[in-house]
């Protein structure tokens, strides 16, 4: 359903995207990740229809974005990190007024309005005016008028951007309710984002994608050292010292140690090298320090994304 190819954009001399490509296909939900200013924005824009690319190719349920602006926007709902909603408006003259823009008109207009508005729990706010309303019910308006005429695709920057931690919850639900039935495509910058809601991401940093696959499969390549947390009954600079000169441990970070005794560490060791807690509990045991937890830690999506934008050693952007 979309198709980027070598999408380059330039403004002046910075270049915003550099070469970008990949695919999105059928009712699947991608994320587009990266940090603020990696070029996520642009990539939304130019697959709108806002801006032209500098060079590249990219279409949209077969349209392709550089042809027929009006032909790509019938095929695009689109929801941007700042939704221009009209604040005097009531949500459901709001909604009435997008389904005729659309060139939805009478009981279909009113059938699609009702089906988004539930969709989107707008049932107890219809008629009140928008800039009454909180910012998770805005963005709810917001999604509900990228929803209105059942686009083949749903483009979403940043779409929980703003929001409370229970908005955000219900927001990352609307949104994976719709997989199977829209193709959608979200940017964010918050890493569990694309864990708990995308089938794919798409990891760019500089204008250049550095990595894709699912959340899983990209954890697993780059699974490189072993993290293991040791919590032992023993003076921190001691028990630091002693998993330091552990045999293939190639640094310690003391996460606490208490006026109790007890003190926390994690051990970091080479790709694959799971044999080292075992090392590190009997170095432990050899002190004649108590031993009360020793663990492997879980690579964290924060860690998967630092370790992929340093193995791929993307260059900034001129």
């Amino acid at each position: 359903m979309i198709v980027v190819e070598r999408l380059t954009k330039q403004f002046g001399a910075t270049r915003a995207i550099d070469g970008v490509s990949f695919h999105v296909g059928r009712g699947e939900i991608i994320g587009l990740l990266g940090p603020n200013g990696s070029g996520k924005t642009t990539i939304m824009r130019i697959l709108t229809g806002f801006f032209p690319p500098t060079s590249g190719r990219a279409t949209v349920a077969g349209v392709d974005v550089s042809a027929d602006a009006l032909a790509l926007r019938r095929q695009i709902g689109y929801l941007p990190e700042s939704v221009a909603l009209y604040p005097d408006m009531r949500v459901r003259a709001f909604l009435r007024f997008c389904a005729e823009v659309r060139g939805l008109l009478g009981d279909t207009a009113r059938r699609r309005i009702a089906d988004v508005m539930d969709a989107c729990g707008l049932g107890e706010v219809a008629g009140r005016l928008i800039g009454k309303l909180s910012k998770g019910y805005r963005q709810r308006v917001g999604l509900a008028q990228a929803l209105l005429h059942r686009p083949a695709v749903l483009i979403l920057d940043e779409p929980t951007v703003g929001l409370d931690p229970r908005q955000i919850i219900e927001i990352r639900a609307l949104i994976a309710g719709l997989r199977g039935q829209t193709t959608v495509l979200l940017s964010t910058h918050i890493l569990p984002e694309v864990s708990t809601t995308c089938d794919r991401v798409v990891i760019i940093d500089h204008g250049r994608i550095v990595a894709e696959d699912t959340a899983a499969a990209l954890a697993q390549r780059v699974a490189g050292s072993e993290r293991t947390l040791i919590t032992v009954d023993g003076p921190a600079e001691s028990v630091s010292a002693a998993v330091r000169s552990v045999p293939g441990v190639e640094r310690v970070e003391v996460k606490n140690g208490t006026g109790d005794g007890f003190t926390t560490v994690v051990a970091y060791s080479a790709r694959g090298d799971a044999s080292v807690r075992k090392s590190i509990a009997a170095t432990v045991v050899r002190q004649g320090w108590g031993l009360l937890e020793v663990r492997p830690l879980a690579l964290t999506l924060e860690d998967l994304f630092v370790r992929l934008v340093n193995e791929e050693g993307t260059p900034p952007r001129p």
